[in-house]
């Protein structure tokens, strides 16, 4: 089935389900255009085929996705031709997905990550091996937790979204499992024998129920009530103030994790995810689109790229270098309306 996206992505029928296979294992299957648009295309054409009951969503290679195609921003960015338009058509995808009247049915073993997150998370049926890791990481490039970050993380109880958007930590299926990210977990070596149930029946619950195999969450409970204690602060500087007074392992390593993320993507993605928590998929997606169009006209982000994939290793240079120096003025204009240029949904 052609829906376009050439080698990257592939589209097939098998009984009652509509198959995507992301097939880019050599770049991680990072998202780009053609990827967005051929997934867009696919679900509205079987959105209205009685013939697709479900939609599965899989990967090849050790990864799911690792993001979008970052070095491709990076590069058209400076070049002064930022690909706004990349960035719009993914959103609206996230929307589509979370909107989605069938079954949507992700297949998550290895690793998932930023545009990963955002073609998976909002499906109906988040489905997590134990090869699978999970990181919204974008605070240490520069960016911040988009692709509906601000509708995913809010609801996790405990304030563990918060956590992992100022962090940009990795947790594993157990945790992600617990916290309400991933609806099922499985053993990898399942997957097989669930997708051909899931092609035969269309059906996910009790076929899901029947593959189900429990997971332990990976975080003490110890460690969850030092996160929700932390993370809960009314402010952003609260969260640091609280870090720094718990002479605990878990409290300064998580502190100085922290301090090396850009002070300007922490600042917007405290406001960001609180501003979530009370706000419809929609609404998100265009505060995201705001924040987005100022990040791209920005410094941090290509700083962050530079420094973690360019020049792999080096230590980005944020600007302002000190969380106390950020201008609560300048946070104001991330969320500001862009008038003519919102994003249409």
């Amino acid at each position: 089935m052609d829906f376009g996206g050439d080698d990257e992505i592939r589209f097939e029928r098998s009984g009652a389900a509509g198959i995507v296979t992301l097939t880019r294992p050599q770049a991680l299957n990072a998202l780009t255009h053609k990827m967005v648009l051929a997934l867009s295309r696919a679900l509205t054409a079987w959105q209205v085929d009685p013939n697709v009951a479900i939609v599965v969503v899989k990967a090849e290679g050790r990864a799911f996705c690792a993001g979008g195609d970052i070095l491709h921003v990076y590069h058209a960015g400076l070049a002064g031709n930022a690909p706004v338009d990349f960035f719009a058509d993914e959103y609206r995808l996230n929307t589509q997905i979370q909107r989605y009247p069938k079954p949507y049915v992700s297949f998550i073993d290895g690793i998932v990550m930023g545009g990963g997150v955002g073609i998976s998370f909002h499906g109906s049926h988040r489905v997590l091996t134990e090869n699978a890791q999970f990181a919204m990481p974008e605070v240490g490039i520069g960016f911040f937790p988009d692709v509906g970050g601000s509708h995913l993380l809010p609801d996790l109880g405990g304030h563990f979204g918060m956590y992992l958007a100022l962090t940009g930590n990795r947790i594993r299926y157990g945790d992600a499992l617990w916290s309400g990210l991933a609806t099922h977990t499985i053993s990898a070596d399942g997957q097989i024998g669930l997708l051909e149930r899931l092609c035969e029946t269309g059906e996910p619950e009790a076929m899901l129920r029947n593959f189900f195999r429990p997971a332990k969450r990976e975080t003490e409970r110890e460690t969850l009530e030092a996160i929700a204690r932390h993370f809960s602060a009314a402010t952003l500087s609260d969260v640091i103030a609280s870090l720094e007074a718990d002479s605990s392992e878990f409290a300064q390593k998580t502190l100085a994790t922290i301090q090396q993320r850009s002070p300007t993507s922490l600042s917007v993605a405290f406001r960001q995810v609180r501003a979530g928590l009370t706000m419809s998929m929609e609404d998100c997606m265009r505060m995201e689109f705001r924040i987005l169009s100022r990040m791209l006209a920005g410094r941090d982000f290509y700083e962050g790229i530079r420094a973690v994939l360019v020049d792999k290793g080096s230590t980005p240079q944020w600007q302002p270098a000190r969380l106390e120096d950020v201008d609560p003025l300048d946070i104001d204009r991330y969320f500001e309306t862009l008038g003519d240029r919102e994003l249409a949904l």
